[in-house]
């Protein structure tokens, strides 16, 4: 004789079996679009942001030189691939030819100035910066200046970089700066030596601040 309820039970059992495993594949697939999507829109990102991202390097010997004023009427030129030192009584005046090497435009923030080559696989902290008295710009793929100045007969930086320029000492020049957007930030050592009658300029390092470095 049929037992109908056992085949019902089974019937039953048999259906819920089947509708577990299409639920664990959908759910299975779903996780699988989801980690995908997930991937693809870090992947966008991470584009989007290599897309404006600036990096700032000594430019070219052969680049043609640049000149600025300063606010005092100071006025300085600066040769491809060098640098620019003045020294006063009272102020001294600095200044780098840079290019972008990056893709995306270069917004310098602040700058920090050391006697000596550096020796250290590090870069100041961040308070010890100097802010910028105004944002200086460098597009992709074109040249720049960076400049600023010591205002402080005082302070021991001024005297320092002082009696560096007058023995012809090499200084490294630190430069934080970012995409227009304010992140990315990047800090660039550029060497300072005193050859030939000029001051050559070479940058050296490059430190990740928002980013891993990958060193």
């Amino acid at each position: 004789m049929t037992d109908w309820s056992t085949i019902a039970s089974l019937a039953t059992a048999g259906g819920t079996l089947v509708l577990a495993v299409a639920t664990f594949a959908s759910i299975r697939s779903a996780n699988r679009s989801a980690r995908i999507s997930e991937l693809s829109a870090r992947t966008a990102e991470r584009s989007l942001l290599a897309g404006q991202r600036p990096l700032l390097v000594n430019s070219r010997l052969q680049d043609p030189p640049q000149k600025i004023q300063y606010p005092e009427g100071m006025a300085l030129k600066v040769d491809g691939g060098s640098a620019a030192i003045e020294v006063t009584d009272d102020v001294v005046y600095l200044a780098v030819s840079v290019r972008n090497v990056g893709s995306g435009l270069a917004v310098l923030h602040g700058w920090d100035v050391q006697v000596g080559l550096s020796t250290e696989r590090s870069h100041p902290p961040l308070e010890d910066f100097t802010a910028q008295n105004l944002d200086i710009y460098v597009a992709p793929g074109d040249n720049g200046l960076w400049l600023s100045a010591l205002r402080d007969p005082a302070a021991g930086v001024f005297t320092a970089v002082t009696d560096a320029f007058k023995a012809g000492d090499p200084l490294v020049i630190n430069l934080l700066y970012g995409d227009f957007e304010g992140g990315q930030r990047v800090i660039t050592q550029i060497t300072v030596r005193h050859a030939n009658e000029r001051w050559l300029a070479q940058a050296t390092r490059h430190f990740n601040v928002d980013r891993p470095d990958p060193r």
